[in-house]
């Protein structure tokens, strides 16, 4: 099928908007609006106010949309933050055991590895992160060692993304050593904490090229233990497909990191800021504030 809509100017755009009975209170703001967001990306917001006949249901507001936009872009920030604490401790600890268990080149060895096509794409990755990077460590270690060889984990390790460094330790075959990595977060199974790594690069890369990440279904499902060391969630219920799931995911491991983690705080002060935000829209069940987790 051939694509014929044409492009819209930024006043047409509020103009079909009206036209389809969303009230626009101020158009100067909303013209700015979408200036600087593009309505693409502002159309993944609509969609919740939409009847099935495209028209908005009664007392929907341009402001109501770009109120849940805004809430959205916190909600990133503080995810992402958050991302950050968990894969620099994460990459810590996988350094620090498979190095001490099997040496400073324990990535380069095919008979640690689960899989060897996995383990060759990510020899692949590493190859490529190696040749393009500009770190001054790696620049020094070239000059001193040459660059026939690659460097030890405790360099290499430090130039790859969240989500290669979740294929290494998958693709590990020292089982113990995984479950020491894993219990030293307080999740005594490396299945499940392999899961939570997993759905969290996903929602890493939503975070990092500023998708939405409200109300969005999330395929990579992590496991949910009925139990767990530490304060924990009553499981029965939760979608697992949902941001929720992976939130509580997140605030376990953060306060596995740092008892003090204020990760738990700044959630509902962020909801608390945006009343108008549903929490069951991300998966929130009743009485989530009353799980050990979340006190």
């Amino acid at each position: 099928m051939e694509y014929i809509k044409p492009a819209l100017s930024i006043t047409d755009q509020l103009v079909a908007l009206q036209q389809r009975a969303l009230t626009i209170n101020d158009l100067t703001q909303a013209e700015q609006f979408l200036n600087n967001v593009s309505y693409f990306r502002f159309a993944a917001y609509l969609r919740i106010f939409e009847q099935p006949d495209r028209s908005f249901r009664a007392g929907s507001t341009f402001e109501q949309v770009a109120t849940l936009y805004t809430f959205d872009v916190e909600l990133r920030k503080l995810l992402f933050g958050a991302v950050q604490r968990i894969e620099i401790a994460l990459r810590s600890r996988v350094i620090h055991e498979f190095s001490l268990s099997h040496g400073p080149f324990w990535f380069l060895d095919a008979s640690l590895a689960i899989d060897k096509r996995m383990f060759a794409e990510n020899l692949a990755t590493l190859q490529r992160e190696l040749e393009r990077s500009k770190e001054e460590f790696i620049k020094a270690h070239t000059v001193k060692y040459g660059s026939a060889n690659f460097p030890p984990a405790w360099k290499m390790l430090e130039l790859v993304s969240f989500g290669c460094l979740t294929r290494l330790y998958r693709n590990f075959n020292d089982t113990p050593a995984k479950k020491r990595i894993a219990r030293s977060f307080g999740v005594s199974k490396s299945e499940a904490l392999e899961s939570w790594m997993v759905a969290i690069t996903v929602l890493r890369n939503h975070c990092a090229h500023h998708a939405r990440v409200w109300n969005r279904y999330y395929p990579n499902i992590p496991k949910l233990p009925p139990v767990l060391h530490n304060a924990w969630i009553n499981v029965s219920g939760i979608a697992p497909y949902s941001l929720y799931a992976i939130l509580c995911c997140i605030a376990y491991w953060l306060r596995g990191i740092d008892p003090q983690t204020t990760f738990v705080t700044d959630m509902k002060a962020l909801l608390a800021k945006y009343p108008t935000i549903s929490p069951s829209a991300m998966g929130f069940p009743k009485g989530w504030r009353q799980e050990p987790l979340w006190q």
